[in-house]
Parts: C-alpha cells; structure tokens; sequence
C-alpha cells in the first residue's frame, strides 16, 4: 500500500515596502504638504523636482531589494519547523501493512492450528480438543480486549448487533466442532477445499452470472471428486465435512457484518462471540477436555492451538475484511485449499493421492472465478 505525503506549499512572504520619508528641506523651507501656505514656501520647482526624483529611485531600490529576497527564499526552500507564522510540516503518517499481508497470515494459521490439533487427538477427543481451542482463544481476547470493555461495548449494542454476536457465537462453536470431527476422520486438505462449496454457491446466487454458473460447475465437480474419494471409507467424515462447508458459509456471511465498523470494533465483537462460543461448545466438549486438566504439557498444546487456530487468523481475518472489498477477499480466499494441502503434507504427513490433488484443484479454480459485489 503506498502512502503519500502531501507537500508542503511555500510561498514566500514578500518584503514589505519601506516608507522613504521625502529628504530634509533646506532652511527655512517647509516639509511638502505641511502647514499652512505649504505650496507657497516649498523652495523652487527644481529642487522639489530632483527631491521627487530622489524619492522614485529611493522606492524603486526597496522593489528590487524585496523581489531579492524573495528570490533568495525560494531558492533557499520552505523555512524550517517552527518559524513564525509558517505551518509546520505535518508529521509523516506510519506505514501499514497492506491487507493482503493480514490474509497471508490467516492462510498459514488457519490451517496450522488443526494440524497441530491432530496430533492432539490421540491423547484427547476431538470435541475435547475444540473445547480447548475456543475457551483458550477466548481467555486471551478477554484479557487483550478487557472484560469491562466487552461488557460496555455489549451493553451500548442495539438487539440487532446482539442478535448478531449470539449467532456467530453459535456458528462458531459448531464450525469448530464440526471441522475437528471432519479431520479426525478425513485429511486436512480435503476437509479444507469442501468447505468453499458453500461460499462458491453463495456468489452464485447472489450474483447470476455464467462466470458464477462456471464457479459453481467447477466447485461442485471438485467435491464431488472428493466425496467419491471419501464416502467409500469414510461416511461419517463427508457428512461432518459438509456440514462443516455449511457453516463456513455463515461465518463469512456474519463475520463481514462483525467487521463493517472497522478493525477496533470487529475485533471486539470477535471477542464477544469467542466468549458466546466457549459457553455453547461447553456441554459437548468440556468433559472430553477434562484429560488435559491434570497435564500441564497437554493443556499448554491446547492453549497453543486455540491461540494458533482461533486467534491469529480469526483476527487477521476481521482485519483484512475491513479493509478490503469482499470480492477481493473472496477471490485471495481460494488459496486456502492449497493452503490446506501444503500444510498437510508438511505437518501431518498427509499426501493426497491424484484425484484428490485434482478435485482440490478444481475447488480452488472455482473459488478464483466466482465474482461476488464490491464492497
């Protein structure tokens, strides 16, 4: 993102004229326009002819001398900060990071965090390990943001944005659990590229168009791909993953309006759905987690994937939708099956076999195409 400065017109200030006083009359003759009988006594015509001329040129050198000094001000440039009656330079505006930065770090968190929560799952139920990730997450975003604070900004909310953040409190939980259960059962990168079915589908509707209508063909075939792959050895996982795609599609949906008012406040809606989330996951998940409690090393890896999976890239996420128009932010958004893919071959070891690499090819392509309204 460039930034400009603007500049700093100068205009220098041109010297003041001097005011010659007219020379000193000879004795006994009376300054030119004072007194009584002033055109009378004022010496020959001569001599005030030649004081008149004195003067002219008198005036004439104070002209040359101001044009002399403004040209000297010129080329000397604008007068440092602080000299009288010029305006300071205004103070250079620090740079930010672009906000296709924030989404990059979102790509790369987004799927690191349950990799590392898979290889939790052997020690703790996935339900457990999601329990551990909202409740962690939402711990560090109310000691971040300050519980006085998200109480002031819940109570000085209208219903409508209540009604909001106890919606994307629920989806929240039920996303995360839906998606560890997916992933105990399926691969990463496969989960990872059918949850875009929804926002593919999404755009599609939203905006007809047959650049959607090809977005769409080239979702669908891509999952259908991948769910042939899956169903035959894993039923459970399809259903879990595309219920998973389903409320993915809603936390795009309600995370644009938790952001519509800007990164400060989005994110402190974030943290008050996070805390809505951990009491709605709490029944599920509270007695799977109960393992860790007494394992300082298994709680800490919880604590590590919550802050890894739920608070870097749900932040950066809130900060990049702020910033960019949703059609930019659903077209950098199909790189996340790639995402998925590279992060699980590198962590978990999971290598997708050819038609899984083409059906997640095939996602990401529909991702990319689909065409969204700006803003």
């Amino acid at each position: 993102m460039q930034l400009t400065l603007n500049a700093i017109k100068y205009c220098p200030m041109t010297a003041p004229r001097r005011h010659i006083s007219p020379a000193a009359p000879a004795d006994g003759a009376q300054p030119r326009g004072g007194g009584p009988g002033a055109g009378q006594g004022a010496g020959t015509p001569g001599a005030a002819e030649a004081g008149g001329a004195e003067a002219g040129a008198a005036e004439a050198g104070a002209a040359e001398a101001g044009a002399a000094e403004a040209g000297a001000a010129n080329e000397a440039g604008p007068p440092p900060a602080g000299t009288p009656g010029i305006a300071a330079a205004p103070p250079a505006r620090r740079r930010r990071l672009p906000p296709h930065a924030y989404f990059l770090v979102s790509a790369i968190f987004h799927y690191l965090g349950p990799a590392l929560a898979v290889l939790l799952f052997a020690q703790i139920a996935p339900l457990g390990v999601a329990w551990l990730r909202i409740v962690s997450a939402a711990v560090v975003f109310a000691l971040w943001r300050g519980p006085a604070r998200l109480w002031r900004r819940w109570r000085g909310s209208p219903a409508r944005i209540r009604r909001l953040l106890l919606a994307f409190g629920i989806v929240l939980a039920a996303m995360n659990a839906c998606f560890y259960l997916a992933i105990a059962r399926v691969p990463l990168a496969t989960v990872g590229a059918m949850e875009f079915l929804g926002p593919v589908v999404l755009a599609a509707v939203g905006v007809r168009t047959r650049r959607n209508a090809a977005a769409f063909g080239l979702a669908v075939a891509g999952v259908a791909l991948l769910s042939e792959v899956q169903i035959s050895g894993q039923a459970a996982g399809l259903a879990f993953s595309l219920a998973n795609c389903g409320l993915f599609t809603l936390y795009i949906v309600l995370g644009h309006r938790i952001a519509a008012d800007g990164g400060g406040t989005g994110i402190d809606r974030l943290a008050t759905a996070m805390i809505i989330a951990t009491v709605a996951i709490t029944p599920a998940g509270i007695a799977a987690a109960a393992t860790a409690f007494t394992r300082p090393l298994l709680l800490g890896a919880g604590y590590g994937v919550g802050v890894c999976s739920s608070v870097i890239p749900y932040v950066t996420d809130q900060l990049a939708m702020a910033r960019l128009p949703r059609a930019a932010f659903a077209l950098l958004m199909s790189l996340l099956p790639a995402s998925a893919t590279v992060i699980g071959v590198i962590v978990l070891h999971q290598l997708p076999r050819p038609p899984e690499i083409v059906g997640i090819a095939l996602v990401a392509a529909g991702v990319a195409l689909r065409a969204e309204p700006a803003g």
